[in-house]
Protein backbone atom coordinates (compact mmCIF):
# COMPACT_ATOMS: atom_id res chain seq x y z
CA UNK A 1 0.00 0.00 0.00
CA UNK A 2 1.43 3.98 -0.77
CA UNK A 3 0.26 6.52 1.56
CA UNK A 4 -0.76 10.56 1.21
CA UNK A 5 -1.42 13.26 3.60
CA UNK A 6 -4.39 14.78 3.64
CA UNK A 7 -3.79 18.40 2.85
CA UNK A 8 -1.86 20.23 5.40
CA UNK A 9 -3.66 18.41 8.27
CA UNK A 10 -0.72 16.18 9.24
CA UNK A 11 -3.30 13.20 8.53
CA UNK A 12 -1.44 10.51 7.22
CA UNK A 13 -3.90 7.58 5.07
CA UNK A 14 -3.97 4.67 2.89
CA UNK A 15 -3.72 6.08 -0.83
CA UNK A 16 -7.15 4.18 -1.24
CA UNK A 17 -9.68 4.05 1.90
CA UNK A 18 -12.98 1.87 2.63
CA UNK A 19 -16.09 3.43 1.63
CA UNK A 20 -18.55 1.33 4.27
CA UNK A 21 -22.08 2.17 3.31
CA UNK A 22 -23.17 -0.47 1.08
CA UNK A 23 -22.16 -3.03 4.18
CA UNK A 24 -25.42 -1.96 5.69
CA UNK A 25 -27.79 -0.24 3.00
CA UNK A 26 -28.37 1.17 -0.96
CA UNK A 27 -26.71 -1.67 -2.77
CA UNK A 28 -28.55 -5.13 -2.20
CA UNK A 29 -29.14 -7.01 0.32
CA UNK A 30 -26.76 -6.61 3.26
CA UNK A 31 -23.81 -9.68 4.09
CA UNK A 32 -21.89 -9.04 7.75
CA UNK A 33 -20.13 -11.58 7.73
CA UNK A 34 -18.65 -10.68 4.39
CA UNK A 35 -18.53 -7.30 4.96
CA UNK A 36 -16.44 -7.72 8.23
CA UNK A 37 -14.21 -10.37 6.81
CA UNK A 38 -13.74 -7.34 3.86
CA UNK A 39 -13.02 -4.60 6.73
CA UNK A 40 -10.37 -7.71 7.58
CA UNK A 41 -8.95 -7.98 4.85
CA UNK A 42 -8.85 -4.41 3.96
CA UNK A 43 -6.49 -3.51 6.93
CA UNK A 44 -4.17 -6.76 6.19
CA UNK A 45 -3.59 -4.67 2.77
CA UNK A 46 -2.45 -1.59 4.69
CA UNK A 47 -6.03 -0.08 4.16
CA UNK A 48 -6.06 2.35 6.65
CA UNK A 49 -9.12 5.11 6.03
CA UNK A 50 -12.39 3.57 6.88
CA UNK A 51 -15.48 5.80 6.21
CA UNK A 52 -18.84 5.59 7.89
CA UNK A 53 -21.51 7.59 8.96
CA UNK A 54 -23.87 7.77 11.74
CA UNK A 55 -26.95 7.51 8.81
CA UNK A 56 -25.81 4.22 7.09
CA UNK A 57 -28.32 1.62 8.11
CA UNK A 58 -29.78 3.98 10.71
CA UNK A 59 -27.05 3.33 12.35
CA UNK A 60 -25.98 -0.16 12.35
CA UNK A 61 -22.75 0.91 9.99
CA UNK A 62 -21.15 2.60 12.77
CA UNK A 63 -22.20 -0.87 14.52
CA UNK A 64 -20.51 -3.12 12.21
CA UNK A 65 -17.89 -0.94 11.91
CA UNK A 66 -17.24 -0.45 15.42
CA UNK A 67 -17.18 -4.59 15.86
CA UNK A 68 -14.96 -5.00 12.71
CA UNK A 69 -12.07 -2.92 14.49
CA UNK A 70 -12.59 -3.63 17.88
CA UNK A 71 -9.38 -5.58 18.23
CA UNK A 72 -7.28 -3.55 15.66
CA UNK A 73 -8.05 0.55 16.70
CA UNK A 74 -4.29 0.87 15.69
CA UNK A 75 -4.52 0.11 12.29
CA UNK A 76 -7.45 2.39 11.05
CA UNK A 77 -7.76 5.98 10.85
CA UNK A 78 -11.83 5.75 11.45
CA UNK A 79 -14.26 8.58 9.71
CA UNK A 80 -17.69 9.43 10.06
CA UNK A 81 -20.01 11.67 10.02
CA UNK A 82 -23.23 13.46 10.83
CA UNK A 83 -25.87 15.74 9.81
CA UNK A 84 -28.40 14.12 7.20
CA UNK A 85 -31.45 12.64 9.15
CA UNK A 86 -32.65 9.51 8.18
CA UNK A 87 -36.10 9.32 6.34
CA UNK A 88 -38.20 7.71 4.53
CA UNK A 89 -35.36 6.45 1.94
CA UNK A 90 -32.41 5.79 2.16
CA UNK A 91 -30.92 8.63 0.42
CA UNK A 92 -32.23 11.01 2.91
CA UNK A 93 -32.33 14.75 2.21
CA UNK A 94 -33.17 16.17 5.28
CA UNK A 95 -30.02 18.20 7.19
CA UNK A 96 -29.67 19.33 10.52
CA UNK A 97 -26.25 21.61 11.29
CA UNK A 98 -27.30 23.15 14.71
CA UNK A 99 -24.83 23.94 17.34
CA UNK A 100 -26.72 21.89 19.94
CA UNK A 101 -26.86 18.61 17.95
CA UNK A 102 -23.37 18.14 16.97
CA UNK A 103 -21.94 16.94 20.26
CA UNK A 104 -24.91 14.41 20.95
CA UNK A 105 -24.44 13.10 17.67
CA UNK A 106 -20.74 12.74 17.82
CA UNK A 107 -21.46 10.86 21.53
CA UNK A 108 -24.04 8.29 20.19
CA UNK A 109 -21.43 7.75 17.23
CA UNK A 110 -18.55 7.02 19.48
CA UNK A 111 -20.92 4.60 21.18
CA UNK A 112 -21.90 2.54 18.60
CA UNK A 113 -18.54 2.42 16.96
CA UNK A 114 -16.99 1.43 20.25
CA UNK A 115 -14.38 3.88 20.38
CA UNK A 116 -12.85 7.24 22.53
CA UNK A 117 -11.95 9.30 19.84
CA UNK A 118 -13.03 9.65 15.99
CA UNK A 119 -10.26 10.49 13.62
CA UNK A 120 -12.37 12.61 11.15
CA UNK A 121 -15.59 13.83 11.74
CA UNK A 122 -17.46 15.13 8.53
CA UNK A 123 -20.83 17.37 8.51
CA UNK A 124 -22.19 14.96 5.82
CA UNK A 125 -24.42 18.04 4.20
CA UNK A 126 -24.31 21.52 4.89
CA UNK A 127 -27.33 22.96 6.49
CA UNK A 128 -28.49 25.76 4.50
CA UNK A 129 -30.29 27.13 7.71
CA UNK A 130 -27.43 26.99 9.76
CA UNK A 131 -24.24 29.56 9.25
CA UNK A 132 -21.55 27.13 8.33
CA UNK A 133 -19.18 28.98 11.51
CA UNK A 134 -21.72 27.66 14.10
CA UNK A 135 -21.96 24.35 12.91
CA UNK A 136 -17.93 24.39 12.43
CA UNK A 137 -17.63 25.74 15.91
CA UNK A 138 -19.75 23.24 17.70
CA UNK A 139 -17.29 21.14 15.97
CA UNK A 140 -14.16 22.57 16.68
CA UNK A 141 -15.30 22.17 20.71
CA UNK A 142 -15.15 18.31 20.19
CA UNK A 143 -11.33 18.80 19.20
CA UNK A 144 -10.56 20.62 22.46
CA UNK A 145 -12.56 17.81 24.44
CA UNK A 146 -10.62 14.73 22.78
CA UNK A 147 -13.24 13.46 20.91
CA UNK A 148 -12.75 14.24 17.38
CA UNK A 149 -9.13 14.42 15.68
CA UNK A 150 -9.52 16.03 12.47
CA UNK A 151 -12.45 17.97 10.87
CA UNK A 152 -13.86 17.21 7.34
CA UNK A 153 -16.82 18.63 5.40
CA UNK A 154 -18.90 16.81 2.39
CA UNK A 155 -20.10 18.69 -0.46
CA UNK A 156 -19.34 21.81 0.53
CA UNK A 157 -18.75 24.82 -1.66
CA UNK A 158 -15.77 27.02 -1.88
CA UNK A 159 -16.74 29.85 -0.17
CA UNK A 160 -18.06 27.82 2.36
CA UNK A 161 -14.75 25.96 2.66
CA UNK A 162 -13.14 29.53 3.08
CA UNK A 163 -15.59 30.62 5.78
CA UNK A 164 -15.15 27.03 7.80
CA UNK A 165 -11.73 27.28 7.62
CA UNK A 166 -11.06 30.83 9.57
CA UNK A 167 -12.97 28.67 12.38
CA UNK A 168 -11.44 25.25 12.63
CA UNK A 169 -8.68 23.73 10.21
CA UNK A 170 -10.42 21.44 8.01
CA UNK A 171 -8.46 18.93 6.79
CA UNK A 172 -10.75 16.87 4.34
CA UNK A 173 -13.60 17.62 1.86
CA UNK A 174 -15.20 14.84 0.87
CA UNK A 175 -17.64 14.60 -2.75
CA UNK A 176 -18.72 12.79 -5.19
CA UNK A 177 -15.71 13.01 -7.86
CA UNK A 178 -15.31 10.40 -10.88
CA UNK A 179 -14.53 9.97 -14.63
CA UNK A 180 -18.52 10.55 -14.60
CA UNK A 181 -18.74 13.33 -12.23
CA UNK A 182 -16.01 15.66 -12.69
CA UNK A 183 -17.52 18.42 -11.29
CA UNK A 184 -14.98 19.30 -8.84
CA UNK A 185 -12.19 20.32 -11.07
CA UNK A 186 -14.21 23.23 -11.80
CA UNK A 187 -15.21 24.10 -8.16
CA UNK A 188 -14.20 22.94 -5.30
CA UNK A 189 -10.45 21.60 -6.09
CA UNK A 190 -9.09 24.56 -6.51
CA UNK A 191 -10.06 26.04 -3.09
CA UNK A 192 -8.86 22.99 -1.56
CA UNK A 193 -5.17 23.34 -2.83
CA UNK A 194 -5.51 27.17 -1.88
CA UNK A 195 -6.85 26.11 2.06
CA UNK A 196 -4.38 22.75 2.24
CA UNK A 197 -7.68 20.66 2.38
CA UNK A 198 -7.13 17.51 1.30
CA UNK A 199 -9.66 15.61 -1.10
CA UNK A 200 -11.78 12.90 -0.72
CA UNK A 201 -13.97 11.23 -3.54
CA UNK A 202 -16.73 8.97 -3.03
CA UNK A 203 -18.19 7.17 -5.41
CA UNK A 204 -15.02 7.45 -7.34
CA UNK A 205 -16.70 4.53 -9.17
CA UNK A 206 -20.13 5.74 -10.03
CA UNK A 207 -22.26 3.65 -7.68
CA UNK A 208 -20.42 0.60 -9.51
CA UNK A 209 -21.49 1.87 -12.68
CA UNK A 210 -18.02 2.25 -14.04
CA UNK A 211 -17.10 -1.47 -13.26
CA UNK A 212 -18.93 -2.56 -16.28
CA UNK A 213 -20.66 -4.84 -14.07
CA UNK A 214 -24.25 -2.69 -13.89
CA UNK A 215 -25.58 -2.65 -17.68
CA UNK A 216 -29.23 -3.58 -16.72
CA UNK A 217 -30.65 -1.69 -13.71
CA UNK A 218 -33.62 -4.48 -13.97
CA UNK A 219 -30.97 -6.97 -12.75
CA UNK A 220 -31.18 -5.41 -9.46
CA UNK A 221 -32.66 -6.29 -6.27
CA UNK A 222 -35.73 -3.78 -5.47
CA UNK A 223 -33.86 -2.57 -2.47
CA UNK A 224 -31.15 -1.11 -4.50
CA UNK A 225 -31.18 2.62 -4.45
CA UNK A 226 -29.56 2.99 -8.00
CA UNK A 227 -33.25 1.74 -9.60
CA UNK A 228 -34.37 4.87 -8.73
CA UNK A 229 -31.21 7.57 -9.65
CA UNK A 230 -31.63 9.28 -12.41
CA UNK A 231 -28.20 8.07 -14.37
CA UNK A 232 -29.81 4.41 -13.67
CA UNK A 233 -33.42 5.58 -15.29
CA UNK A 234 -33.99 3.87 -18.89
CA UNK A 235 -34.27 7.82 -20.62
CA UNK A 236 -30.26 7.52 -19.98
CA UNK A 237 -28.96 3.97 -19.41
CA UNK A 238 -27.98 3.61 -23.14
CA UNK A 239 -25.67 7.23 -23.44
CA UNK A 240 -23.98 6.33 -20.14
CA UNK A 241 -23.51 2.47 -21.00
CA UNK A 242 -21.68 3.60 -23.98
CA UNK A 243 -19.26 5.18 -21.53
CA UNK A 244 -18.53 2.27 -20.10
CA UNK A 245 -17.68 0.45 -23.09
CA UNK A 246 -15.41 3.13 -23.88
CA UNK A 247 -14.17 2.37 -20.68
CA UNK A 248 -14.01 -1.28 -20.83
CA UNK A 249 -12.01 -1.16 -24.20
CA UNK A 250 -8.95 1.24 -22.84
CA UNK A 251 -8.77 -0.98 -19.82
CA UNK A 252 -8.71 -4.03 -21.63
CA UNK A 253 -5.76 -2.15 -23.67
CA UNK A 254 -4.06 -1.48 -20.61
CA UNK A 255 -4.84 -4.84 -19.34
CA UNK A 256 -6.38 -3.71 -16.33
CA UNK A 257 -10.45 -3.86 -15.33
CA UNK A 258 -12.36 -0.57 -15.48
CA UNK A 259 -12.63 -0.30 -12.06
CA UNK A 260 -8.66 0.01 -11.86
CA UNK A 261 -8.53 2.11 -14.63
CA UNK A 262 -10.81 5.03 -13.14
CA UNK A 263 -9.38 4.70 -9.66
CA UNK A 264 -5.55 5.32 -11.10
CA UNK A 265 -6.88 7.77 -13.01
CA UNK A 266 -8.62 9.47 -9.67
CA UNK A 267 -4.95 8.83 -8.01
CA UNK A 268 -3.08 10.60 -10.68
CA UNK A 269 -5.14 13.82 -10.14
CA UNK A 270 -2.86 14.80 -7.50
CA UNK A 271 -1.51 13.51 -4.01
CA UNK A 272 -3.86 15.05 -2.09
CA UNK A 273 -6.43 12.69 -3.56
CA UNK A 274 -7.86 9.62 -2.18
CA UNK A 275 -11.01 7.91 -2.94
CA UNK A 276 -12.80 6.13 -1.01
CA UNK A 277 -14.50 2.94 -2.95
CA UNK A 278 -16.87 0.96 -1.30
CA UNK A 279 -17.88 -2.16 -1.58
CA UNK A 280 -18.69 -5.47 0.89
CA UNK A 281 -16.91 -8.48 -1.00
CA UNK A 282 -13.23 -8.86 -0.52
CA UNK A 283 -12.58 -10.08 -4.45
CA UNK A 284 -13.59 -6.30 -5.14
CA UNK A 285 -11.81 -5.00 -2.56
CA UNK A 286 -8.63 -6.77 -3.62
CA UNK A 287 -9.13 -5.58 -6.86
CA UNK A 288 -9.78 -1.83 -6.08
CA UNK A 289 -6.55 -1.99 -3.82
CA UNK A 290 -4.26 -2.76 -7.12
CA UNK A 291 -4.85 0.48 -8.76
CA UNK A 292 -2.45 2.20 -6.46
CA UNK A 293 0.28 0.41 -8.12
CA UNK A 294 -1.00 1.22 -11.96
CA UNK A 295 1.21 4.03 -13.64
CA UNK A 296 -0.47 5.67 -16.37
CA UNK A 297 1.29 7.51 -19.02
CA UNK A 298 0.09 11.31 -20.13
CA UNK A 299 -1.42 10.19 -23.05
CA UNK A 300 -3.39 7.60 -21.04
CA UNK A 301 -4.74 10.52 -18.78
CA UNK A 302 -5.15 12.55 -21.96
CA UNK A 303 -7.24 10.05 -23.54
CA UNK A 304 -9.38 9.26 -20.68
CA UNK A 305 -9.96 13.11 -20.10
CA UNK A 306 -10.74 13.15 -23.60
CA UNK A 307 -13.28 10.31 -23.63
CA UNK A 308 -15.03 11.53 -20.16
CA UNK A 309 -15.11 15.41 -20.35
CA UNK A 310 -17.01 16.58 -17.54
CA UNK A 311 -21.04 16.62 -17.99
CA UNK A 312 -20.36 13.66 -20.13
CA UNK A 313 -22.54 11.81 -18.35
CA UNK A 314 -26.26 11.37 -18.67
CA UNK A 315 -28.56 12.56 -15.79
CA UNK A 316 -28.06 14.22 -12.57
CA UNK A 317 -26.40 12.51 -9.72
CA UNK A 318 -29.14 12.51 -7.79
CA UNK A 319 -33.62 12.93 -7.41
CA UNK A 320 -33.43 17.01 -7.01
CA UNK A 321 -34.64 16.81 -3.73
CA UNK A 322 -31.07 15.92 -2.81
CA UNK A 323 -29.55 17.73 -5.71
CA UNK A 324 -30.52 21.20 -3.17
CA UNK A 325 -28.15 19.87 -0.59
CA UNK A 326 -25.21 19.76 -3.24
CA UNK A 327 -22.88 23.23 -3.16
Amino acid sequence: MKYRQLGKSGLTVSAIGLGCMGMSQSYGTPDEEESIETIHRALDLGVTLLDTANVYGKGANEELVGRAIRDRRRDVVLATKFGLIPGGSTMSANVDGRAECVKPACDASLARLGVDVIDLYYLHRVDPKVPIEETVGAMAELVREGKVRFLGLSEAGPETLRRASKVHAIAALQTEFSLWSRDPERTVLAACRELGIGFVPFSPLGRGFLTGMVKDPATLVESDVRRGLPRFQQENISHNISLVERLESMAQARRCSPAQLALAWLLHKGDDIVPIPGTKRRRYLEENIEAVNITLTPDEMNSLEASFKAGVAAGERYNPESMKLIQ
